[in-house]
């Protein structure tokens, strides 16, 4: 819950609005104002507070603790110009508060955490349990210093400006691992979820003795507890009291799987007892294994001081972290056009994967330690490979192209390469046709047909037949690839294909680089459009027979029938 106080009319205005946004996320505190602030400091896990920075300071002072508990602040001043990320920034959430108050209210952000500033992501920011010298390691990060990054458990990170192999490795490290070791000095340990601990238990199995069979599991194989992602289990055990207790202890969750799904396993113990019980002959191997995975802790049962048959069994898997691919779309160029999905996914990534001059583009958003595998034209196949190869390596990959990934571009072929050992996020982008058409008027108003006239990759016998289809089904149609230095005549050919079916007086929109500094757009005619004035950067959008140019602009209609009836 956020607790929202403010003081003055103005204050409580901007409050209103924050509330009317977010009303299941916040609780207004009315009343005087060092009262709101300590009732709501001791009840929620954010305040924003419509105060001056110095007041709030003051309120707070005695109410402070420990940064990790305390909850995040947020200032925001009286005109609602500045959102002040003030106590809590990263373990508050205070910074992330401030860019979404921010952008409910149109105030700008005020962040002044070190890494936010540099845009280094930090360490205790990573959605993973960090031990060790957090700050140390961190200042070193942000003065340069060689940090080694040391990967026992491969986990998809964001970027960080780890020193290379080819550099002094310095006496700071990050660790990630799920071994229980402690950290050393200048050591940071990540404990990436790894660990999936699979789970049996007889009805009525004591709370006590699940705990005690996985922490017993855990310690004497030197993992730890911290790197638990879940307990697994066969579904008629969903309910088991035992052991949904010991997963609430451990902070994890209980997943379960079907008998016929875990019969289907091939496990090193099977045992008749859960196969006449439930259905299969193995649940805590089988649960812990279903999904892949390397066997740390094979099936173990639990011990009872009064020597009775033991109730609870569990095994231990490790399970590598899975890579992420996101296919992101830049968008037609402009800046304003890349979506702020396709800004976040480029911060996250720590392999980048593109076209030189695409990664051009948006070099200026990429987080430092970012690595950044570019090439050039015609490289497309080699570029796809390279980003599923390093998602698989557990890695953050983006693999970027222009409009939207999807359409002509690196989406394809990338996951034509994938399997499904990875994650893959596409990113929607604003395409060339639409960017375009955005210039033009309307031209897509009604049906409309994209079609490449590049016949690099496919043969011009199916292109003019496509073409041809489209134009005898009165659709617009939008010619990407239309013309270059060595494929000169494949536009005549296709203009002269819908000429056949559309008037000399047909609309024609004809948009080079658009959105870009250097753009140009233009409406001319079916008749007078001359193919030498367009190339590859062009995009040439052809009206159907209802498509008119009105007041300069291209429009197609839609067909509604109050447009239709006499005014």
């Amino acid at each position: 819950m956020i607790g929202l106080i403010s003081a003055t009319a103005a204050g409580a205005a901007a409050r209103d609005r924050l509330a009317a946004a977010w009303p299941d996320r916040t609780r207004v505190y009315d009343g005087p104002v060092g009262d709101a602030v300590r009732r709501a400091f001791a009840e929620c896990e954010q305040l924003v507070c419509f105060l001056a920075t110095g007041a709030v300071v003051r309120l707070l002072a005695p109410l402070l603790d420990d940064k990790a508990s305390d909850p995040g602040v947020v200032c925001v001043d009286e005109a609602g110009r500045f959102a002040v990320s003030l106590v809590g920034g990263h373990g508050g959430g205070a910074n992330e508060l401030a860019r979404a108050v921010g952008g409910v209210l149109g105030a700008e952000p005020v962040v002044t955490t070190a890494t936010d500033a540099v845009g280094i992501p930090g360490l205790d920011t990573l959605g993973l349990p960090v031990e060790g010298d957090v700050a140390g390691v961190t200042r070193a990060l942000l003065d340069g210093e060689p940090v080694a990054l040391e990967t026992e458990v491969a986990w998809p990170l964001p970027p960080l400006p780890f020193a290379g192999p080819d550099r002094d490795r310095g006496t700071y490290t990050v660790r990630v691992t799920d071994r229980a070791v402690e950290p050393g000095a200048h050591e940071v340990l990540l404990r990436p979820p790894s660990l999936v601990v699979g789970v049996g238990a007889s009805k009525g199995a004591p709370a006590g003795e699940v705990l005690d069979v996985i922490e017993g599991a855990l310690r004497e194989a030197g993992l730890s507890a911290a790197a638990v992602a879940e307990l697994a289990t066969v579904d008629a055990k969903a309910d088991e009291p035992g052991v949904l207790a010991a997963a609430s202890r451990l902070g994890v969750p209980v997943v379960t799987y079907s008998a016929g799904e875990l019969a289907a396993v091939e496990v090193p113990n099977p045992s008749d007892a859960p196969l006449a019980a439930v259905g299969t002959p193995s649940v805590a191997e089988a649960a812990a294994l279903v999904r892949g995975g390397e066997l740390l802790v094979p099936k173990r049962k639990s011990e009872r001081a009064d020597g009775r048959p033991a109730m609870a069994t569990c095994a231990v898997v490790r399970r590598p972290g899975r890579g992420r691919l996101a296919v992101v779309g830049l968008g037609p160029g402009a800046r304003d056009l890349l979506t702020p999905r396709a800004k976040a996914e480029l911060e996250r990534a720590a392999v980048l994967v593109g076209l030189d001059q695409y990664v051009d583009q948006i070099r200026d958003l990429l987080r430092p330690g970012t690595r950044i595998l570019e090439s050039g034209l015609g490289a497309e196949e080699e570029r796809a490979r390279t980003a599923v190869a390093e998602a698989r390596k557990g890695q953050a990959v983006a693999l970027i192209g222009s409009g939207d990934a999807g359409v002509y571009a690196m989406a394809s072929p990338a996951l034509a390469e994938a399997s499904d050992d990875i994650d893959v996020v596409g990113v929607p982008g604003v395409t060339a046709a639409l960017a375009a058409a955005a210039l033009l008027g309307a031209p897509l108003g009604h049906d409309h047909v994209s079609v490449s006239l590049s016949d690099l990759h496919t043969p011009w016998e199916v292109i003019e037949r496509r073409v041809r289809a489209a134009a005898e089904a009165d659709i617009v149609v939008t010619f990407y690839n239309p013309r270059s230095r060595g494929r000169d005549w494949q536009l005549p050919k296709a203009l002269a294909i819908l000429a056949e079916h559309r008037e000399p007086s047909t609309p024609v929109g004809v948009v080079r680089n658009a959105s870009r500094p250097d753009g140009s757009s233009r409406v001319t005619t079916l008749a007078g459009l001359d193919p030498a004035t367009v190339d590859m950067m062009t995009v040439v959008t052809v009206g159907n027979t209802a498509t008119r140019t009105i007041a300069g602009r291209m429009v197609t209609p839609r067909g509604y029938r109050w447009q239709e009836e006499p005014k």
